[in-house]
């Protein structure tokens, strides 16, 4: 008989970030989730969403519309706010994984990564410095949140600004 053992853990200072230089929230446009939904056939917006679990979804923006969101440089960042919670734009975040699988039956979607690749690079707007990607499965923005910010609330409908002279 095999036993399994499980164990909780918990970082409440950083949590258990993909990215541990930029553990804020990830930030992406519905547009972006759309347009990524829209490059395999039988994939929802919805499920895209599931797929690509991003923290903050900014509406009433174009499609990649958050890659303005980090610098061309890479020792760079954009300073942006969200009602009164101040974040800095890192980089575009690599994606692991999951969203190559549905998220209710974990049956993996064929050649997810290349198609999404090859897309994201075919899509990327002409403004972002290509130098950013040293591979194109990435998608949304990795953030930080500054200790001057922390605990401050976001709400559904706060108005999104990017702060100028950064």
């Amino acid at each position: 008989m095999n036993i399994l053992v499980c164990q909780l853990q918990q970082n409440s200072l950083k949590g258990f970030p993909d990215d541990t230089e930029a553990f804020g929230p990830t930030v992406i446009s519905t547009e972006t989730i759309a347009q990524a939904a829209s490059w395999f056939p039988g994939v929802s917006v919805s499920e895209m969403r599931s797929r690509l679990r991003a923290n903050l979804e900014i509406e009433g923006v174009p499609a990649f519309w958050e890659d303005r969101l980090f610098a061309s440089d890479s020792n760079a960042s954009i300073w942006f706010k969200i009602g009164d919670v101040s974040i800095e734009g890192v980089n575009p975040c690599q994606r692991c994984v999951v969203p190559t699988r549905n998220s209710m039956t974990g049956e993996a979607y064929p050649d997810f990564q290349k198609i999404f690749a090859a897309k994201r690079k075919e899509t990327l707007p002409g403004w972002v410095a290509a130098s950013r990607f040293n591979h194109f499965y990435r998608l949304s923005v990795n953030t930080r949140i500054p200790a001057s910010s922390a605990g401050k609330i976001l709400q559904v409908g706060d108005e999104v600004q990017i702060l100028e002279g950064n």
